[in-house]
């Protein structure tokens, strides 16, 4: 009989006491053998009592390692997992995640058998159970084109070959051999920038709805900003890093800021120069065609979901939008 290839399973996180030892025992309760997969938890010197959840549970399953990430990022949490791990195959699972079923092991087994690729792509869509109103509306937000970008596969249902890129998550261990690891100088958009290297080294890349592991969005717009921002900054360094890489999508958010500002700036002007009045006239047109754009997908949504998002869409729209512009310049600001 042929012994099934060992999973190494890694998870960077810092401060994830309400999640991770739900996402833990889903992991543990998997319908894969015992003794060929670990679980190495790579903690970010958290404050919290996630070591102290993380610990006890080590205690009582062998699967279980805790190891130090003094550097805190996550970037440099999935190395820890990658250059510590036994695995044949490496898998990312953050700590604050829902895991729908006991078959995301196998599945991802026989992901690789069918597909004979160098790594695995899955959809990650933010509907795990227990959501707030407002939770919801983020997850349909995001989902929407106008919330996340028409060419990502992280909320979509395709199953096939595709680029790394957007939603890479597992790897053969010779994946690590040929490109190396994260670069540990990425805050956020790390997994970008590594999947984008994979491409470029000419591996390959399946991608199935087998795999879908859910997210939980943020609670509130103050939260969803700073993650926003923090997305956005991480595509300046990846775009600075990969000029080659530039696209569309990745430039529409920072000239959205760039020109809300710049409106700001000549409709003040406008008012008290009295100068300037045809750039001020045309930038509120382009905005304003935004704020219908905006308003009918968020009615579109609704009415095929609930009128109750209505109230939440428009808002969520923006603050993604803005987040994403704003890191994005930030970033270009500081020169890094």
């Amino acid at each position: 009989m042929i012994e099934a290839p060992f999973l190494t399973i890694v998870m960077p996180v810092r401060n994830e006491s309400r999640f991770i030892k739900d996402t833990i025992f889903q992991l543990l309760l998997q319908d894969y053998p015992v003794d060929r997969f670990e679980i190495i938890v790579a903690d970010g010197m958290s404050d919290d009592t996630t070591r102290a959840i993380v610990t006890e549970i080590a205690e009582q399953h062998l699967q279980v390692r805790l190891l130090d990430n003094p550097a805190r990022r996550s970037s440099a949490g999935r190395n820890v997992g990658f250059r510590n791990g036994k695995g044949d195959i490496f898998l990312v699972v953050d700590g604050h995640c829902y895991i729908p079923d006991d078959q995301l092991l196998k599945n991802t087994v026989q992901c690789f058998e069918k597909s004979n690729a160098d790594c695995l792509g899955r959809p990650q869509p933010l509907d795990p159970p227990g959501l707030t109103e407002f939770q919801k509306a983020v997850a349909l937000a995001r989902a929407s084109k106008l919330g996340h970008g028409g060419d990502s596969l992280i909320f979509g249902k395709y199953e096939g070959f595709a680029s790394p890129v957007s939603n890479g998550a597992t790897y053969r261990k010779e994946v690590f051999e040929k490109v190396g690891y994260l670069d540990e100088a990425f805050d956020a958009a790390e997994d970008v920038e590594f999947n984008y290297r994979v491409e470029q080294a000419g591996c390959t890349c399946y991608t199935s709805p087998q795999l879908t592991v859910r997210y939980y969005p943020r609670e509130n717009l103050k939260g969803l900003f700073r993650q926003m921002t923090r997305y956005g900054m991480g595509r300046r360094r990846f775009t600075r890093k990969h000029p080659a890489a530039i696209s569309l999508n990745q430039l529409v958010p920072p000239c959205f800021v760039v020109g809300l500002l710049l409106l700001i700036i000549l409709g003040f002007m406008a008012l008290f120069l009295d100068v300037l009045h045809l750039p001020v006239l045309l930038l509120s047109a382009l905005y304003g065609f935004y704020a219908v754009l905006v308003t009918v997908e968020s009615f579109r949504i609704a009415a095929q979901n609930s009128w109750q998002y209505a109230r939440w869409l428009p808002f969520i729209f923006f603050t993604v939008h803005f987040g994403l512009g704003w890191g994005f310049v930030r970033q270009a600001a500081v020169g890094r």
